[in-house]
């Protein structure tokens, strides 16, 4: 394999270096006496130099060599792919980097079409149309260097705290949690349903004695919704924990979780942010605000909004009017909104004792918008049923669900979060299709 050098090292290394480079053509500007090529990698961008020998030139003639290269370099299109091996120069007075390179060769991988299909003020769904050329922006890549630091400092977080890493099945013989948004599959003889969550899997872990499991997969949800915020496949981040006292011992694992995360990416990307995205993204100190969902809409009565839901969840604008309140009482971006009513929560959130027309459950917001829903479960199978029947749901339905209570199950608790949703909020983008790698919503199944 022949030694590349990414753009990014190409500073490290002494003037007058031989060097490969591979990667493609941003611009190319062919003047009579000199050309220029901006090549970019995965890692930055380089000028490359050639002086020009033309046809009818006295060199033309002495080195056909020199000639070819001019020639070949005056049919590049924005986008060809190519590998070039040159002479490294530094120079302060280049733009990109105080660095170039003087073309020896060049190895045309592939030729781009010369009208690409997208431009910079292309709208997002057009360039939706068009990802794989989408991708190649700067930021776009600096995105998905951000989501992988951040799974890697979650995952090392679970992992140094002796969590098991589980996968759970993505298809499905009955509802996880009910039968709306679900998407049907046939399957052989009958139907099978693309999970909304790893829910009841991740539930099964604590009867198998699993302790602490966490989970980074799919999810699928047939939601008819076009906002920035929502997706028919997402990536969620799930965790489950045994022997815990309450919902809040969730809470804490849940922050402590995400400052590691962020902590991580300010640290590896912090400045690149700063640069590429005008974020100035700093690592959260102490502990979420924590405030119940009645409190929740008593701060947002008294600033002035009404809440239109009638189930007495937070609407959207509910949500950004409270972050923005929380923000300004403690300076935090996120909030965790707790002790929701029992009419708007899954029949396997644990309910107070002493009120149990509440549950112990919690929505984190984060700069103005919900990531997670997390709760300490109902382990009794007794009550579990109870709940279930109260909520109208058939037990039968259920019994392979109900099957992991029977045998002896510790308390647990935990939460599910989308991935693309907080990488959005974080890098503060205006659609979950900028973070998600290929979007897939109500009209899109391509590319």
């Amino acid at each position: 394999m022949t030694t590349r050098t990414l753009i990014r090292d190409l500073a490290h290394l002494p003037d007058g270096s031989e060097v490969s480079v591979s990667g493609w053509v941003e611009t190319v500007r062919d003047q009579k006496k000199v050309q220029f090529v901006i090549l970019r990698d995965e890692t930055g961008s380089l000028q490359l130099v050639n002086p020009a020998t033309r046809e009818g030139d006295e060199a033309a003639d002495a080195n056909p060599e020199a000639l070819e290269l001019t020639e070949s370099i005056s049919t590049l299109t924005h986008g060809s792919m190519l590998s070039v091996v040159g002479t490294l120069k530094h120079d302060e007075r280049v733009k990109l980097g105080g660095l170039e390179v003087k073309i020896g060769s060049v190895d045309l991988a592939s030729l781009s079409l010369p009208e690409l299909p997208i431009a910079e003020d292309s709208s997002v769904d057009k360039r939706m149309d068009w990802r794989f050329v989408d991708l190649r922006r700067p930021d776009a890549g600096l995105l998905f260097r951000v989501q992988t630091t951040f799974e890697h400092a979650l995952r090392s977080w679970w992992i140094e705290r002796d969590f098991i890493e589980i996968h759970t099945p993505k298809l499905m013989a009955s509802a996880s949690e009910s039968r709306a948004e679900l998407f049907e599959v046939p399957y052989f003889e009958t139907t099978a349903y693309l999970a909304q969550s790893p829910q009841f899997f991740k539930q099964m872990a604590q009867s198998a004695g699993f302790g602490r499991i966490f989970e980074i997969a799919p999810a699928f949800r047939a939601d008819p919704s076009f906002t920035a915020r929502h997706a028919t496949e997402f990536t969620s981040v799930d965790m489950e924990v045994s022997w815990i006292d309450s919902h809040e011992d969730v809470m804490v694992m849940h922050e402590e979780l995400l400052t590691a995360g962020i902590q991580s990416v300010v640290e590896q990307h912090g400045e690149a942010i700063r640069d590429q995205l005008g974020v100035e993204l700093a690592t959260p100190t102490g502990a979420f605000p924590r405030v119940t969902l009645q409190e929740a809409r008593d701060k947002v009565a008294a600033d002035g909004y009404e809440i239109v839901r009638e189930d007495g969840d937070l609407d959207p604008e509910a949500e950004r009017r409270l972050s923005a309140l929380i923000k300004a009482e403690t300076g935090s971006d996120f909030v965790f909104v707790t002790d929701y009513d029992t009419a708007i929560r899954p029949f396997y959130h644990m309910r107070h004792d002493d009120n149990p027309a509440l549950t112990k459950s919690y929505d984190l917001l984060y700069n103005g918008t919900e990531i997670a829903t997390g709760a300490q479960r109902e382990h009794r199978i007794d009550v579990l049923e109870a709940q279930a029947r109260d909520k109208g749901m058939s037990l039968e339905d259920l019994e392979h669900y109900l099957d992991f209570f029977r045998y002896g199950v510790p308390p647990h608790g935990g939460f599910g979060m989308g991935l693309a949703r907080v990488i959005m909020l974080m890098l503060e983008q205006t659609s979950i299709r900028e973070t998600t790698y290929l979007f897939r919503g109500p009209n899109r199944l391509q590319p």
